[in-house]
Order: C-alpha cells, then sequence, then structure tokens
C-alpha cells in the first residue's frame, strides 16, 4: 500500500499531469491526495490523464475561482469505499484496506487564514468523534507545529496551538518525515522553507503497518511529494539488544555470573573481552527464549486464567487448591505487567513519570514513531542515492574502513618523564 499526497499547484498544465502519472507509475501508488487542484469542473477525463491504472474510483471538490480544489484517486482493489462527505477544506473516505482494515483516509487543503482553519479542526473534531474507525490524514494543513519547522520563525502563534490542540484530540500521531526536513519552499525567493504537509494517523495504523513517510523532491510546485508506505525491504538480522526488563526476573543475575565465569579464553585482553560477550549475546538469546520467555502472550494467558477463577467464583465457592491458585495467578500478572511496561518504557525511551504507567499504546506508538525517525533507509554517495539494504550496508562499512584506516607509517609517540600532578600544589 502506498499513498501519494501532494499541494499541485493547478492540473491546468500538461507537462504537470505527465509527472503525476509517470510517478504514480514508477511508484506503484494505489491512493493519490492531491490538494490545490485550482480545477472548477474535474471530468473523468482528467482523472484518465493522471491515473494509469485500468480500474480507478475517484472523488474531488471543485476549485473556489482560481484556488483550493481537492482530488481523491484509488485502485478499488486496495480501498473499498463504502462512505464519504467533503467540503472545500477536505475529502473524508470511510472505507476498507486490502478487505480487510476498515479505517478512514481525510484528504485536507487547510485554510491559509488562522480562523477558518481552528473552524476546519472543529469540524473534523466533531467527525473524528462520530468514527470508531481509526483515521489517517493526509495533505497541506498550512500550519507548522514547533517554531523549528519554519525558518525565521521565533515564538509560537495561535494557529500553532490550535492545530496541536486539534492533533491531541483526535488521538492521532504524526508520521516522521524522511528524505527532507521541510516541505514547502516560496517559489519566488527560494529562502523562507515550512513544513505545512504531513500524515497524521490513529495508533491503530501504527500497530497494522509499519509505515515509512518519504518526501520527494519538489518539483513544477512550491510544495513537495510526500509517499506514505509500507517498509518492504529485507534488512537482515536484527541487532543484538539488551532488555532491562530481564533485570527482573529472579533468576537472571545468576545466570548471567554463571555464563561470564564459565567462560575461559586465551588470548590478550581485548579478544578476551569480545569473545566472552560473544558467548553472552547468544546465551542471552536462547535464555530470553526458553526461560524469560513472551512477556505478552504469558500476561495474556495469565489475564484469561484468572478470569476464568473469577468467573467459576460467581457460581460456586473455591475451594483452597484454587484459592491459591488464584493468588499466585494474579501475583504473576503484576509482575508480567511491569516486565511489559518496562519493555515498552525502553523502546520509546520516555519519562515514565511524566507519561504514567500501564500505557502500552502509548509506548507502542512512540516506540514505532522513534525507530522510524532513528532508522537509516538510504545514504547518498556522492550524487548517487543508495537505497537497497545490501548496498547501503556497504557503503556504511567501507566509510567507517576508510574513517578508522591507518595512514601514518610512523605514529608519534611521546618520550620523556612525565610527573604526577595529583599533590601539586600550582594547581
Amino acid at each position: 500500500m502506498k499513498i501519494l499526497s501532494w499541494n499541485c499547484r493547478g492540473l491546468g498544465r500538461r507537462e504537470k499531469k505527465c509527472k503525476i502519472r509517470s510517478m504514480i507509475i514508477d511508484r506503484k501508488i494505489d491512493i493519490v491526495l492531491l490538494q490545490e487542484t485550482k480545477l472548477s469542473s474535474c471530468t473523468e477525463i482528467d482523472v484518465k490523464a493522471l491515473w494509469p491504472k485500468a480500474r480507478m474510483d475517484y472523488t474531488y471538490v471543485d476549485s473556489d475561482g482560481n484556488s483550493g480544489g481537492l482530488l481523491c484517486i484509488w485502485d478499488p482493489g486496495t480501498f473499498q469505499l463504502s462512505d464519504c462527505c467533503c467540503n472545500r477544506s477536505f475529502i473524508l473516505l470511510s472505507g476498507t484496506i486490502l478487505n480487510s482494515f476498515e479505517c478512514v483516509l481525510v484528504n485536507v487543503y487547510a485554510p491559509n487564514v488562522v480562523d477558518r482553519r481552528r473552524k476546519l479542526w472543529d469540524t473534523l473534531v466533531r467527525l473524528k468523534s462520530a468514527s470508531s474507525k481509526p483515521w489517517c490524514l493526509g495533505g497541506d494543513f498550512n500550519e507548522i507545529r514547533c517554531v523549528g519547522e519554519r525558518i525565521g520563525c521565533s515564538r509560537r502563534h495561535r494557529g500553532m496551538l490550535d492545530f496541536n490542540s486539534f492533533i491531541e484530540s483526535c488521538e492521532l500521531s504524526e508520521v516522521p518525515l524522511l528524505g527532507r526536513k521541510y516541505t514547502w519552499c516560496s517559489a519566488q525567493e527560494g529562502v523562507k522553507w515550512s513544513k505545512l504537509d504531513r500524515f497524521l494517523v490513529n495508533p491503530e495504523w501504527l500497530e497494522v503497518f509499519k509505515l515509512k513517510l518519504w518526501g520527494l523532491p519538489r518539483i513544477l510546485s512550491d510544495h513537495c511529494p510526500l509517499i506514505l508506505m509500507e517498509e518492504e525491504r529485507d534488512w537482515g538480522p536484527r541487532p543484538f539488544r539488551f532488555i532491562n526488563a530481564w533485570l527482573l526476573h529472579h533468576q537472571f543475575s545468576t545466570f548471567f555470573e554463571k555464563v561470564w565465569k564459565e567462560a575461559r579464553i586465551d588470548g590478550w585482553a581485548g579478544f578476551i573481552l569480545q569473545s566472552k560477550l560473544k558467548l553472552l549475546r547468544e546465551a542471552l538469546r536462547n535464555w530470553n527464549k526458553e526461560v524469560f520467555g513472551d512477556v505478552s502472550a504469558k500476561l495474556k494467558n495469565a489475564k484469561e486464567e484468572l478470569n476464568n477463577l473469577d468467573l467459576l467464583a460467581k457460581t460456586r465457592a473455591l475451594v483452597d487448591s484454587e484459592k491459591a491458585r488464584r493468588n499466585v495467578v494474579n501475583s504473576e500478572v503484576w509482575k508480567l505487567s511491569r516486565k511489559a511496561e518496562w519493555i515498552w518504557l525502553q523502546k520509546a525511551r520516555l519519562d515514565w513519570a511524566l507519561k504514567g504507567d500501564k500505557n502500552t499504546r502509548y509506548f507502542h506508538v512512540m516506540a514505532t514513531s522513534r525507530q522510524s525517525k532513528n532508522g537509516l533507509y538510504s545514504v547518498t554517495v556522492g550524487d548517487r542515492v543508495v537505497e537497497d539494504p545490501g548496498e547501503v550496508k556497504l557503503e556504511v562499512c567501507n566509510h567507517f574502513k576508510k574513517h578508522f584506516s591507518e595512514d601514518w607509517k610512523v605514529r608519534p609517540s611521546l618520550d620523556g618523564v612525565f610527573r604526577s600532578v595529583r599533590n601539586s600544589h600550582d594547581i
């Protein structure tokens, strides 16, 4: 699934239609969200000039004079529409993606006036409260979220506060933008930069899809196109990571000490340390699978068993063995819940005291967002952009080999007597 969002600044020119069509073909786009089409009447001929596939569905909003206009095109095999509504600033599509995920897609083109934007946010909040499906909003919001999203902005203003309040009210999370920092540049001056275009989603989207948002080069418009897509590339085995929740297990310290002491390695100190860490890594992986186990699955099973015992207690008095078992399971639920919170807290890297505990969904969303921001998905080598996982790994390896290679045939050495300054009176 790939969704393209772009403020195209008019579809009257043939060059722009050809560019959108080639972009859909090259990037294999399934859903297109266009803003500011400037078309007073959009015909099927106009849509077919953009859409290269045989099957298509579409809906549009006419422009108001020479400004505005929205157009949504999608492959009915990817998105099945069940309902829609619209006005001058948005098109809302309710349906199902890939016949399995019920959701709402919203193509947004926010007004360029603060008061009118606030009315738009209020309208979307009301619609969101009446819908149980998870939302995905993409488009030109004509607003920034913080001062760092605009060059030359030094203070928070009312529109920024309204926008952030709208995002919080709808429980939305922003998909991190990769490839560029700003999405709009003043066409005439070329010195004003802002991040006006984005995608906002409910947590369910991040739980179901591994989303990445790419910003493409700015062409034929003062806005750059955005592509929301699933990460399909295979980057190989995941690196080893120490899980803080392991420390909560009563056997961990004993196991750790035993593995470290039993590892007998001969050689110089650096080699011994490297070999012991390698053995410890493999031992921890096996221990995690065989002893620590899947915390989420264990917690689910424990909760089900506790619930069954509670239901049984409603029908008859529990015997001593069942009462003892309920106490054990109840204690296990608390222990497993704490481990699960530690795991998601570590992944999200958030302040526990500020964000609260037991909010696993919040931690999950923030962890996914952080991983997307920190991920290395492409590198630029000279004038060439490398995106293939194998080539990216090779270029990174070559970079560090070159960076740490020995260029000096003879390294300098320090001679003379070095006196300790620990007891010096001159310091």
